[in-house]
């Protein structure tokens, strides 16, 4: 059973699990526009969010970020669709919205974590995560731009 939804302050910004509170098309819009899900359709994008547990980052109310933490709530997590709004980068808010991930009560005792990034390392280093210890025990069957429709 999942907790209830929980939220964090930080100012005026707020983290929240609340899907109640999730503006879904700003959310939608968002992840649609980034590389790793490019042209997502929002059925898809809709089931991803009650899939999984995601966490809205708001100022003022209103949607400037999330995330989606892929888990079975006892041994493993995939974190994914971190974003934030290019207005409010540079604030620490991604770094914020990891440690907020990490405090989540359904989230605790994990043995692994795992994502997939083209160019945030960095910002995951500081979190703990490293390059596969063991990269030759992983696989993956993906299909690359599955939202996009094949030119005609």
């Amino acid at each position: 059973m999942r907790a209830a939804p929980v939220t964090w302050s930080r100012g005026a910004y707020e983290v929240s699990t609340d899907l109640a509170r999730l503006d879904l098309s700003a959310a939608h819009q968002m992840i649609a526009g980034t590389y790793w899900a490019a042209d997502i359709p929002f059925e898809t994008f809709r089931r991803s969010v009650e899939g999984a547990y995601t966490f809205g980052v708001y100022h003022a109310g209103e949607l400037i970020g999330l995330a989606r933490v892929i888990s079975d709530g006892a041994t493993i997590a995939y974190l994914g669709d971190v974003y934030i709004t290019e207005a409010h980068r540079g604030q620490g808010l991604a770094r914020w919205l990891l440690d907020c991930i990490d405090a989540h009560p359904d989230l605790q005792g994990l043995r692994r974590w795992i994502l997939l990034t083209r160019d945030a390392h960095a910002l995951y280093q500081q979190a703990g995560y490293t390059a596969l210890a063991a990269p030759e025990r992983w696989m993956e069957r993906a299909v690359p731009n599955p939202y996009r429709k094949p030119a005609p």
